[in-house]
């Protein structure tokens, strides 16, 4: 259980790195949604070679190889929950790195997601 505990901490840390920089890298390139086809196309090209955006798939793919080793160890119903631990790094690398503001709501949810996730892997190692 501490091997999926501390490999699952690395897998989400490295997802929630990558989901910070994806958003950091995308909207400093625009917002898709105003654009038009030859806009969103243009914005396609200048992703290709942004360091945000490809620093932030490396991550992601880090977290994807992690989370494939884990499965093939760990009950799903055991792992998954654990990838819940992103919203609470995502609570906090969002309010520093993005300038999110997190409602105190949000922070109230996070909070519940944390003691799922803790209540969630103490019941896996019964």
């Amino acid at each position: 259980m501490l091997k999926t505990v501390v490999v699952m901490l690395v897998a989400v840390t490295a997802g929630t790195i990558g989901d910070i920089l994806l958003a950091r890298g995308m909207k400093e390139l625009g917002d898709l949604s105003t654009m038009n086809l030859k806009g969103i196309l243009n914005v396609a090209l200048q992703a290709l070679s942004s360091p945000k955006l490809m620093f932030g798939t490396v991550m992601l793919a880090i977290f994807f190889f992690l989370w494939l080793a884990v499965l093939s160890w760990e009950d799903l119903s055991v792992a998954l929950p654990m990838q819940a631990l992103n919203y609470i790094l995502v609570a906090f690398l969002s309010q520093y790195f993005l300038h999110e503001v997190v409602t105190p709501m949000r922070w109230a949810g996070t909070v519940l997601v944390a003691i799922g996730v803790v209540m969630i892997t103490k019941s896996g190692g019964a």
